[in-house]
Parts: C-alpha cells; sequence; structure tokens
C-alpha cells in the first residue's frame, strides 16, 4: 500500500526548485486525467521525463502501463521515486540522469510512448531533440506552456506560427487536448499549461534533409518580419535563385509559408 503523496514529500523535503523547472502537479483526478489522455498503456513503455516526486508515475502506473521508465535528476525525488519502485519493480525503473543528456528511445522497448510534465526551461529543447527519432514513439503526450503550445500546432500566417511549427508539423500531426490551470500545480507557474497529443507520422510531409529544413527555418523566422530575398541572405548562396528553383516568391515572408513550401525550400538548398 503506498503512503499519500504529500506524505512522502514532506517526509524527503522534497520542494520545487526554479533552477530545476519544477512545479509539481498533485491533484490525482488531473495526474489520471493526463494518463487516460496518453490513450492505452497496457502494450507500451511509457517513458516519463521529470517525473519529480512521483504523481503522474503513479497515475501511469495505475493507468495499466506495461512499464515505465521514470528519468529523473533530482536526488531527493529519486527517494521518492525509489519507495515507488519497491511496490512495482517489473513495471517501474528510475532512471537517474539529466534528461538533455540521455535518448528515450535507448533506455525503452517498443512499442514506447512519452508521457510527462516537462520542466518548461528545457521542454523546447527535448521536444527538438526527439523529433530526430520520433518514428520510434507510439505518440508523445506533453505538457508545455500554452503559449509553446499554440507555437506547436499553429498554421501559417498566424502569430504563432514559426520554426518550431515547422520542425514538429513535418513529421508529426499535434493537437492541444485541454488546459491546466496555474492554481493545479505546486508552485503556481504564472501562465496557463496546455497538454500537447503528439502522433508521428508514418512518413515525414514530404522527403527533405532535416538539417537542410533547420538551416532554412533558423534563417527564415530568424528575421521573420522581412521578405524571405533578405531573411535567407545569411546561408551564404543566391538567395533569388533558391526561391525561384523552390517555386517560392521573393517578396514572400517565412509566416506566410507552409510546412510544404519550407520543404521545397530546403530541398533547393540541398
Amino acid at each position: 500500500m503506498l503512503p499519500p503523496l504529500r506524505e512522502v514529500i514532506a517526509r524527503y523535503g522534497i520542494v520545487a526548485h526554479k533552477h530545476l523547472g519544477q512545479n509539481f502537479l498533485f491533484d490525482l483526478n488531473l495526474t489520471n486525467r493526463i494518463a487516460r489522455a496518453a490513450g492505452p498503456l497496457d502494450h507500451a513503455t511509457v517513458v516519463e521525463i521529470g517525473s519529480g516526486p512521483g504523481g503522474l508515475t503513479r497515475a501511469l502506473l495505475a493507468g495499466g502501463a506495461r512499464r515505465v521508465v521514470a528519468i529523473e535528476r533530482d536526488r531527493r525525488c529519486l527517494a521518492a521515486l525509489g519507495e515507488l519502485a519497491l511496490v512495482h519493480p517489473e513495471r517501474l525503473e528510475v532512471v537517474a540522469a539529466d534528461a538533455l543528456e540521455v535518448e528515450p528511445a535507448t533506455l525503452s522497448e517498443p512499442p514506447r510512448k512519452i508521457v510527462a510534465n516537462l520542466p518548461y526551461n528545457i521542454a523546447t529543447s527535448l521536444l527538438i531533440g526527439w523529433l530526430e527519432r520520433i518514428r520510434e514513439y507510439e505518440s508523445l503526450t506533453l505538457m508545455f506552456q500554452r503559449e509553446v503550445a499554440e507555437r506547436l500546432v499553429a498554421g501559417p500566417r498566424s502569430k504563432s506560427y514559426g520554426r518550431l511549427s515547422v520542425l514538429l508539423q513535418w513529421t508529426a500531426e499535434a493537437r492541444i487536448l485541454f488546459d491546466i490551470p496555474a492554481r493545479a500545480f505546486v508552485p503556481p507557474p504564472k501562465v496557463t499549461s496546455s497538454l500537447v497529443g503528439i502522433r508521428p507520422r508514418a512518413e515525414p510531409l514530404a522527403p527533405v534533409d532535416r538539417h537542410a529544413l533547420e538551416r532554412i527555418t533558423a534563417a527564415a523566422f530568424g528575421q521573420r518580419r522581412k521578405m524571405l530575398r533578405t531573411s535567407l541572405s545569411p546561408l551564404g548562396v543566391p538567395v533569388d535563385r533558391l526561391l525561384e528553383r523552390a517555386g517560392v516568391a521573393p517578396t514572400a515572408r517565412a509566416e506566410e509559408l507552409s510546412v510544404a513550401e519550407f520543404c521545397a525550400l530546403a530541398r533547393a538548398l540541398e
């Protein structure tokens, strides 16, 4: 029988640290809702990033996850997760590591999912790092600041549309599942949070080299208000010829281009 989560937190003196991007979620209704939003878990290995004291971890186990790999770097939280692992020795593996320094796909067997209340200070960096191997996951169910979530699902000509939108939507489909108010967290962040469901595409939206797409989008959105004939000049190639080859107007701006058009630019750059 597991002790209440708040009792475990008090025993190990777990207080959220700002420098670790920690905002704990203790509401059982919400952690259970997040676990359900990830879909069936009984066939999959679930990788959880930044498990903290184990609130969502408990929900994933209770939700029937075949196996949970919990990645956490805070030693206070590792002790609390250790208690949980003793109760579920065959189903929970606790990995003491910095999530930025490990590849989740190498720590888990397929089929695999990622379900996580991500530390906000590294959430975007983590997602971009996972995109290279995103098709090795069945799905990703991730918590972001609302502003970041809107960027993930944004389309052309919207103020949230940017480099992250293009890189993600090239290889996956994303949708905002629901919002979680700041008051649900301890301590409450200054922003609303959103749970985002990400499902990898069977094939990328268009055939293109990822590094070329990264270069194009970095240049284009680095000066998003300028026309592409100007914003793409740091690439060091004849921009007019590049745009003509891709069939993109030189007077267009980055926020006006579709993901497919960015892929055409990247192919032309190659």
